[in-house]
């Protein structure tokens, strides 16, 4: 991870010091649940608190000569804490540590991501309440469809990161599994009491079946979840860029005064902060791949998803920290323009309310077929000639046999179509 993006927070959990931490908390609880259980003499692990000490610099010395970062690890604890450090990580594997420990990290990570999430749920809350009735045009396939609102756009993506919260919280109890079952989960040479007691501590789950590791379907479920955070941000990315394109210019990133838009042409406002969450997003989606190619592993374990973890873990929590707080400053002061939503929507002549006029012949007496072909020649002479919708359908004779101009005036109502918006709020903002 280049330093552009970790915020310091979330840095600090995966940095080595954390890591090691949390090594020499599982091997103190792993010992004194053996102290209780008599296996190991008692003592051990108060000692261990009282003398260890974490030296980053003396572990990786002695990893490169030993190319194994547990022992070494173990090692420099067992220098600080002397004799009764033969004890410690007794009948216990590598794996028991380092997946454990991932765990936990994962879920330090999380409550930052869950903290980010609900930061930026306050915030589109707040705008969608604000921007509620301020009308902008709908768009499908990119062309104008019909009337809605600003606030709907927004409350569409909060309840959208509603759903995400809901998916972290199962995401993170899908990860809060612990193991400390031995060489190739058999507990052979540890006593599954050890394991409780070390999961009780941590407030993890004791992991039903290990082998020597805890089972990666687990993780890729967690990778996944971080993927369809990172899409939702896009998509908001997304919105936005495009409302601030030039045609447009419906919304717009705040731009500062001092802030320069492009190297060579100084009258450009760039969505550059939404831009880069774009490319952000694609990064954190694309750790969710290996995640799942980290399921299948040969037999009991091997080491191939260890390296992938390493880069991954740190990688995908740190850069969907990054964007979530990129994001909610995005979504606080960015600048909304309701006049030019308007001014938009009317470029089109009226056609958006085709579908109106549609339904209201139905109810004078056109089958449904009949309705929409007078509504689609109608449509296309307005757009062929540059004239409103509305003047084409008067000439209608058709129209005027059956309707009357104060009737037609009324299905070019804007408001008609905002009229059922309180249903959506009410379930939404619950």
């Amino acid at each position: 991870m280049i330093e552009r993006y970790p915020r310091e927070e979330i840095k600090k959990i995966w940095g080595e010091k954390n890591k090691y931490q949390i090594w020499l908390n599982i091997e103190i609880a792993a010992a004194q649940a053996m102290e209780k259980l008599k296996i190991i003499p008692k003592g051990v692990s108060s000692k261990t608190r009282r003398k260890a000490k974490i030296n980053v610099s003396r572990i990786h010395k002695i990893e490169n000569k030993v190319h194994h970062d547990v022992i070494a690890f173990l090692t420099s604890i067992t220098e600080k804490v002397g004799n009764e450090g033969k004890f410690l990580h007794k009948g216990m594997t590598s794996s028991d540590i380092l997946d454990t420990c991932f765990n936990i990290q994962l879920i330090q990570a999380s409550k930052i991501i869950n903290k980010d999430i609900d930061e930026i749920l306050k915030v589109l809350k707040n705008k969608s309440l604000k921007y509620k009735n301020t009308i902008c045009i709908g768009r499908s396939h990119g062309i104008h469809a019909e009337p809605t609102t600003f606030g709907l756009k927004l409350a569409s993506f909060y309840e959208e990161f509603k759903r995400n919260k809901k998916r972290l919280k199962n995401a993170i109890n899908e990860i809060s599994t612990c193991a400390i079952s031995g060489a190739v989960g058999t507990y052979a040479n540890v006593d599954p009491r050890v394991e409780s007691y070390v999961a009780k501590k941590f407030n993890l789950r004791v992991e039903p079946i290990s082998t020597q590791i805890i089972p990666r379907d687990r993780h890729a479920y967690y990778f996944s979840i971080l993927g369809i955070i990172a899409g939702s941000v896009e998509r908001v990315a997304t919105e936005i860029r495009n409302l601030q394109k030039t045609e447009l210019q419906e919304v717009e990133e705040f731009f500062d005064k001092k802030q320069k838009g492009s190297s060579a042409m100084p009258h450009k406002k760039n969505p550059i902060l939404s831009e880069n969450l774009t490319g952000l997003s694609r990064m954190v989606r694309s750790y969710v791949a290996p995640s799942l190619e980290n399921i299948s592993l040969w037999h009991e374990r091997d080491i191939s998803h260890s390296s992938v973890e390493r880069n991954i873990g740190p990688d995908s929590t740190i850069t969907l920290d990054f964007a979530l707080d990129r994001l909610k400053n995005i979504l606080k002061n960015m600048n909304v323009y309701p006049k030019k939503m308007l001014k938009n929507l009317n470029i089109s002549n009226g056609l958006i309310f085709s579908q109106r006029v549609m339904l209201e012949l139905t109810k004078h007496g056109f089958s449904r077929e009949k309705a929409y072909k007078i509504a689609q020649k109608n449509a296309q002479n307005s757009h062929k000639k540059n004239i409103s919708f509305y003047d084409s359908l008067i000439n209608d004779s058709l129209i005027n046999k059956k309707i009357s101009n104060k009737d037609l005036i009324k299905m070019f109502d804007l408001n008609y179509h905002i009229k059922r918006i309180n249903v959506i709020y009410k379930r939404v903002f619950k």
